[in-house]
């Protein structure tokens, strides 16, 4: 069953208010288990833990910027 646009908005806004800081915490911790490699490896490191999050999501997020296609149409200022 496919998620509503609001439901998408509101897990969306979960998975970056909770699971993105706890993943933070969680990207730290797996970095600082290496000893200390070279800023390369390091910065090397954090942008591939900074794309692979995002995959598992990748539709939940897509089209939450867009305005509501289920909303009915507005008919402008109504001036």
């Amino acid at each position: 069953m496919a998620l509503s646009y609001k439901a998408r908005r509101r897990w969306a806004l979960v998975v970056l208010l909770v699971g993105l800081p706890v993943y933070i915490v969680v990207a730290l911790n797996l970095v600082a288990l290496i000893e200390r490699p070279s800023i390369l490896v390091e910065f090397a490191i954090y942008v591939g833990l900074g794309i692979v999050w995002i995959l598992p999501f990748k539709k939940l997020f897509k089209g939450i910027g867009q305005a509501d296609p289920d909303a009915p149409p507005d008919d402008g200022p109504g001036y």
